[in-house]
């Protein structure tokens, strides 16, 4: 055998002859390499921020979001009235005001007030029929809730819109089942024509009710008009101060007549006779009492003493007043029972009703949640908010 020893020098040669060659062959471990294997801060942001919540939506879409059908109608509220210009809608753009354009807009927010709620919850239940177990818990009515919590919740589900260019009003109402989407949009058509049907009815009534007052109010004051004529007529002793006026008038004016023909007779009887003469003695007695009956029809007429109330003429300025206040009281009166008999009229028909053209029908297909919209709008909010966030830190470490 050979010793051991003698092998030792020439392995040692061999091992130093081999080692380049196994370091030249095995691989070349880094340990930087091995931290460049984990992802960079700018992907685990963007997971963060924009594939995660894309992901936690679409989850929530298409796999837990309840389907909701949507119902729509539209009807027009028609007035009996003609419409009537208005200077301010000329402005606006719009030819005509018609009443039925105030009471659509009276409609509309009917349509999203409390007031409707409160009638239609007896007979729907509501809170029933907007928290159905089907539903998720972010689009049904939380409960229990208040009454201003299902407003808020009503005003989301029912979307009223009055267009003042064609006068129609559109109305969409959302639910989660079909049969509950048709059965709350045909109550809400229901409410909305007793609604008008109130107002229409409170304004004829209310109508009437002016009408009777102003004939009332025209009958007392025609009424006191004719007592204080009547009690002029007493007074004075004169049922027709004008009448009377006129007869002494024409008196006045006789005598004026014949006292002119006694004076020309006169000067013709002077031309022949004495003034002693019978005839011309009974001419100048005849044309002295043509003077005093003159005077006194001119004093029943007129007179400068102001202390004289039993004057023609001041009887007649009172009585003249008088008859004035009475045609002015006769034509208000005759006005208010034209007034009062249209109110009648009017009050037997109805002024505004509800003329529906498109009338509520069951939906087919479930129109939200809107997925892919959804989803979309969510994308790009995030990446948005990605972008913006990444670009700050990026400025911010510039600075740095």
């Amino acid at each position: 055998m050979f010793p051991t020893t003698a092998f030792l020098p020439a392995r040692a040669s061999v091992a130093r002859a081999i080692a380049p060659h196994i370091h030249s062959t095995l691989p070349h471990i880094d340990v930087r390499s091995r931290d460049r294997a984990w992802p960079s801060p700018l992907v685990l942001s963007f997971i963060a921020f924009v594939l995660l919540p894309i992901a936690i939506v679409a989850v929530y879409l298409f796999t837990i979001a309840a389907d909701q059908y949507v119902s729509e109608f539209r009807f027009s509220l028609n007035s009996i009235d003609p419409p009537r210009l208005d200077p301010l809608s000329l402005l606006a753009g719009n030819v005509s005001h018609s009443p039925a354009g105030s009471e659509s807009q009276i409609v509309v927010q009917y349509m999203t007030s409390r007031a409707v709620i409160d009638q239609l919850d007896a007979a729907l239940d509501l809170h029933r029929m907007f928290s159905p177990p089907e539903a998720d818990w972010w689009s049904r009515l939380p409960r229990p809730t208040s009454i201003e919590g299902l407003v808020q919740y009503w005003r989301g589900q029912v979307d009223p819109f009055y267009d003042p260019a064609n006068g129609t009003v559109v109305v969409r109402v959302r639910a989660f089942t079909p049969a509950e989407a048709l059965q709350l949009a045909q109550a809400i058509v229901a409410a909305s024509e007793q609604l008008v049907n109130d107002l229409s009815t409170r304004a004829r009534h209310d109508a009437l009710r002016n009408g009777e007052s102003e004939v009332t109010h025209a009958e007392t004051r025609l009424k006191a008009v004719l007592g204080e004529i009547r009690a002029f007529r007493d007074r004075e002793g004169l049922i027709d101060p004008a009448k009377t006026a006129e007869v002494s008038g024409t008196i006045a004016a006789r005598l004026k007549d014949e006292l002119v023909r006694a004076n020309a007779e006169l000067s013709t009887l002077k031309s022949y006779m004495q003034d002693d003469a019978p005839s011309v003695k009974v001419l100048k007695a005849r044309i002295r009492s043509l003077e005093g009956q003159q005077r006194v029809v001119a004093r029943d007429l007129t007179d400068r003493d102001p202390n004289r109330d039993d004057t023609l003429s001041r009887q007649l300025g009172s009585y003249e007043q008088l008859e004035s206040e009475r045609r002015f009281a006769e034509a208000a009166y005759q006005h208010a029972l034209h007034g009062l008999d249209q109110a009648r009229a009017n009050a037997d028909r109805q002024q505004v009703y509800i003329a529906s053209f498109v009338p509520p029908s069951l939906p087919e297909e479930a129109l939200y949640p809107r997925r892919w919209r959804s989803l979309a709008v969510v994308a790009l909010i995030a990446f948005a908010v990605w972008a913006i966030g990444g670009l700050a830190v990026q400025s911010i470490r510039d600075h740095f």
